[in-house]
């Protein structure tokens, strides 16, 4: 850890309830965790946020999903794409719009950490697939949209410590990128906690850099495969200051081809088009 103590200790005074979730998109993801969750339900949910609904209505009739019909309504599209897929496009409309900022340098990390997050989101939905884990395609999906959320948080937090004309602190890119690798999991798994995402995510966000990771847990081993090789494709923030990782293990427990391998870096490389 190269970035001073008394910015740790700003960064855990800051509040929990910082925005790194939309309340409609929690809420949805909180009742998928109820598998007997009805589809009115999560009708209703939505169209709490008229906002999100149009967000998610124009992506679920974008070329990626439509498919031969085109939804008028948000039953129709839930109807079409079921509760699952809904809530994945929910979440990643919602993330995706809270990725912004006025401090340019802020922005355009926020930026960077958006690009990983969804190139990572795809790769996993699409790697679930191709290994035979389709059941496990909308799970990956989230997970890796969200395998990262600490560094949106801590980012959010940075920049409020930075507006504070008593801490006399300006934020550059070293600082940041240090804060990130030391603190990401740490304040991932406090902020997941707070809002009471379902454990599934939870877990991913904590074990996601781990030494020795649970090779029997396969979501796991898929968001990890997509997120080591998002540095080889040039699709993590600042890959010129990560170390790349041996995927050989993850490869190996879900039995990736060569040809897998390649599917996945150009499905990644497309979500960032």
């Amino acid at each position: 850890m190269s970035f001073p103590l008394e910015l740790r200790y700003q960064i855990c005074m800051q509040p929990i309830e910082l925005p790194v979730f939309n309340s409609v998109a929690l809420e949805l993801l909180q009742l998928l965790a109820d598998q007997d969750v009805a589809m009115e339900q999560v009708i209703d949910t939505i169209n709490k946020d008229q906002g999100l609904a149009i967000q998610i209505l124009r992506m679920a009739n974008s070329s990626a999903y439509t498919g031969r019909y085109k939804s008028d309504t948000i039953k129709e599209s839930v109807n079409r794409l079921g509760a699952r897929q809904i809530t994945s496009l929910a979440m990643a409309a919602s993330q995706a719009a809270l990725h912004h900022s006025s401090d340019p340098l802020v922005h355009q990390i926020m930026q960077g950490l958006w690009q990983h997050s969804h190139a990572c989101a795809v790769g996993c939905r699409s790697l679930a697939g191709a290994v035979g884990s389709r059941d496990l395609a909308e799970q990956a999906y989230l997970a890796g949209l969200l395998h990262d959320i600490g560094k949106l948080y801590l980012i959010k937090a940075m920049e409020r410590i930075s507006l504070d004309p008593a801490n006399q602190c300006s934020l550059d890119l070293e600082t940041v990128l240090d804060v990130f690798s030391d603190m990401h999991v740490e304040q991932g798994c406090r902020i997941m906690d707070y809002w009471d995402i379902p454990q599934r995510y939870c877990q991913i966000v904590a074990h996601h850099h781990d030494d020795e990771p649970d090779p029997d847990d396969r979501l796991l081993t898929i968001v990890r495969l997509a997120n080591f090789n998002s540095v080889q494709y040039g699709l993590n923030l600042y890959p010129q200051y990560v170390q790349p990782e041996d995927t050989l293990s993850e490869v190996e427990l879900l039995g990736a081809s060569e040809d897998v391998l390649a599917r996945l870096e150009t499905d990644m490389k497309a979500a960032c088009a």
